[in-house]
């Protein structure tokens, strides 16, 4: 990939989700429908956003970080999350898995969400704040440059955001990097199987639908073995196109690392 096309991928990236974070603010709409996660799936509504978590979840959070949901899973509901902790969420959206997170963990505890994208900041600030979450902190930044010192980080989740980068390598290498000996990571993701090449996910999807730049299960597998990482599975939860899955993506890092 180009460097050009690297920079106009971010860059639509960038402002599909900045019009999304917008579209919520304004008198409580929606999303931004066909232009990000889901839009090209063959059942959006069943296999992206707040359908994924349960009522008692939902509960729990602001009708905006609600309506904000653009993730393919429910990562808080599989990283095990225990009191003190501190939790990363890579590309956190309007804040629903942080606010999840930092409730989880509890006052003790830390959950950190990062997002290169203003409007989704503020958005999720807005959301901790009536949420009545005061150890939720937003950062501003790129997931394959996290402004995190190394080993500061228990458990590393994300909600369909590693498939949206353009360099996967360097996001996964930077998980292992925050992570402390024996953190894990809980990962919902958009994932492909083998069988279907580059062109192939791409015929199926755009790349900001979360379609065309997922990764196939065995690229997951050996991107995460790369970046030193161990304990690794990548498990389907539901189809979202032919080929194409909503994954649980777990690993841990070695207490000797």
């Amino acid at each position: 990939m180009s460097t050009t096309s690297t920079d106009e991928l971010r860059e639509e990236v960038r402002r599909r989700y900045a019009e999304s974070a917008l579209a919520v603010g304004e008198a409580g709409g929606g999303c931004c429908g066909d232009d990000c996660c889901g839009g090209d799936a063959k059942d959006a509504s069943a296999s992206f956003g707040e359908a994924l978590y349960d009522a008692e979840q939902r509960g729990e959070l602001p009708d905006r970080a609600v309506l904000a949901s653009l993730g393919c899973g429910n990562p808080t509901a599989v990283a095990e999350l225990r009191e003190g902790e501190t939790v990363l969420d890579l590309g956190s959206g309007g804040g629903i898995d942080v606010i999840l997170s930092a409730k989880r963990v509890g006052e003790s505890g830390r959950a950190f969400g990062l997002d290169m994208t203003d409007e989704m900041l503020a958005l999720a600030r807005a959301n901790a704040r009536d949420a009545g979450v005061r150890n939720a902190i937003f950062l501003k930044g790129e997931i394959e440059r996290v402004p995190l010192p190394a080993g500061s980080v228990d458990v590393v989740i994300s909600n369909c955001v590693v498939n949206l980068s353009t360099d996967k390598a360097a996001v996964l290498a930077e998980v292992a990097r925050v992570l402390a000996p024996g953190g894990r990571v809980g990962i919902s993701d958009v994932v492909a199987e083998d069988r279907l090449s580059p062109e192939q996910r791409a015929a199926r999807g755009s790349y900001v639908g979360c379609i065309a730049g997922a990764l196939s299960r065995s690229e997951y597998e050996a991107g995460l073995a790369a970046a030193g990482l161990e304990r690794i599975s990548v498990e389907y939860t539901h189809e979202v196109a032919d080929g194409i899955h909503g994954a649980i993506v777990k690993a841990v890092k070695p207490q000797h690392a």
